[in-house]
C-alpha cells in the first residue's frame, strides 16, 4: 500500500510518501510544497494545490493522511493555516483517495511511542523506520511521520475489523 502523508502550511507543506507492506516500511519520497509568500492568498493556495496534484500523479500513493491542525494564538495565522490543511485534504479526495486525519500527539505517539515528543525525536524515528531516507526538511519529516501513522493505524483498523482473521460478523435474520 503506498501512503502519502501531508504536514500542511502555507508556506510550506511537507509531503512524504511510504510503502507498506504488513509490517515492513520503505521510503518513497518526501519533499515540501511552497508557495510564494508575495502573492495574494488564493493564488497562493492555488500554488500548493497544484503541487500536492503533481505530486499524487506523479507517484500515484493509494491513500492519504493529513495532521490535524491546533489553533495557535493568532487567529489569522490560524484561519491560513486551516485553509492549507483544506488544499491538503481536498485534492487527494479529488483523485479519489481514501484521506485519514490525525491529531499531532497520535502521530507523535505511532511514530516515538510518547506522543508528547519533540521534532528532533520525531525525524531521529522516521529515519530509524526508513533506512536510507533522505529527508528533505522538517516539513517533509513530519509528513512521513504521518504517513507512517497512517500505515500502522490503518493495519491496525484492518486486524479488528469484522469478518477478517477468520472471524465472521453474525448475519442479521429478519
Amino acid at each position: 500500500m503506498r501512503v502519502i502523508g501531508f504536514d500542511p502550511g502555507l508556506r510550506n507543506t511537507g509531503w512524504g510518501i511510504i510503502e507498506a507492506e504488513g509490517n515492513r516500511l520503505r521510503h518513497v519520497a518526501n519533499g515540501v510544497v511552497r508557495s510564494t509568500q508575495d502573492l495574494s492568498l488564493a493564488e497562493r493556495l492555488l500554488q500548493l494545490q497544484r503541487g500536492i496534484a503533481a505530486i499524487l500523479e506523479e507517484y500515484r500513493p493509494q491513500e492519504a493522511a493529513v495532521e490535524v491542525s491546533l489553533a495557535n494564538k493568532n487567529p489569522s495565522s490560524t484561519l491560513k493555516l486551516g485553509m492549507a490543511r483544506g488544499i491538503a485534504l481536498v485534492t487527494p479526495a479529488a483523485a479519489g483517495l481514501p484521506v485519514g486525519e490525525y491529531l499531532p500527539m497520535i502521530v507523535k505517539k505511532s511514530v516515538v511511542g510518547t506522543g508528547h515528543a519533540n521534532k528532533e525525536q520525531v525525524t531521529m524515528m522516521v529515519d530509524r523506520l526508513l533506512p536510507g531516507c533522505q529527508i528533505a526538511a522538517a516539513d517533509a519529516a513530519d509528513a512521513l511521520a504521518v504517513a507512517i501513522c497512517h500505515a500502522h493505524n490503518r493495519q491496525t483498523k484492518q486486524k479488528w475489523a469484522p469478518g477478517t482473521n477468520g472471524h465472521k460478523t453474525a448475519e442479521a435474520r429478519p
